[in-house]
C-alpha cells in the first residue's frame, strides 16, 4: 500500500486554511464601518492636511484597509493568548510586522496628503498607536471567540 504524502498534505493545508478562513470570518464579523470610522476619528481627526475632502476620505478608506489587516493579524495571534502565552511577549513577536504596517499607513497619509513637516511626527505616532489598537482589538477580540468555541 502506499499513500500519496503530496495528496495527505495538501488536503490537510487546505482544510486548515478553510478553516482560517471561517475564524477570520466570525472575527470580522464582530466589527462595523462605523466602529472603524470613528477610530480613523479618534485617532487623526486632529490632523491637518492641505488636500481637503477627496484626502479624508482616501486616507479614511487607507486607514480601514490597514486597520482589518492588523486585526486579523491580532485575531490570528490570539491562539496563543487562549493557551496562555501574555499578550506583551506576543505583541513584542509580532512587532516587526506591526512596524510595517504602521510606516506603510505613515507613507501612504504622508504621500497622499500636503502634510506640514511639523505635522509628520505626529501622524507617525498616530499611526503607531492606531495599528497597535487594532492589533488588540483583533487579539482580544480572537481570544474570545476561542473561548467560545473550545468550551
Amino acid at each position: 500500500m502506499h499513500i500519496d504524502i503530496t495528496k495527505v498534505d495538501t488536503t490537510f493545508m487546505r482544510r486548515r486554511r478553510e478553516q482560517q478562513i471561517k475564524f477570520e470570518r466570525s472575527v470580522l464579523r464582530e466589527l462595523s464601518i462605523s466602529t472603524l470610522k470613528k477610530s480613523v476619528q479618534q485617532f487623526f481627526g486632529r490632523i491637518k492636511s492641505g488636500a481637503g475632502i477627496v484626502f479624508d476620505q482616501a486616507i479614511e478608506e487607507g486607514c480601514f484597509d490597514i486597520a482589518l489587516e492588523v486585526y486579523l493579524l491580532g485575531s490570528r495571534y490570539s491562539r496563543l493568548g487562549y493557551y496562555g502565552e501574555p499578550f506583551e511577549e506576543i505583541k513584542y513577536r509580532s512587532q516587526e510586522d506591526l512596524d510595517n504596517f504602521s510606516n506603510a499607513l505613515f507613507d501612504f497619509i504622508t504621500f497622499w496628503g500636503n502634510i506640514p513637516e511639523d505635522e509628520k511626527v505626529t501622524i507617525q505616532r498616530a499611526c503607531h498607536l492606531f495599528i497597535e489598537h487594532w492589533f488588540s482589538e483583533g487579539f482580544h477580540k480572537g481570544k474570545m471567540k476561542y473561548k467560545m468555541r473550545i468550551q
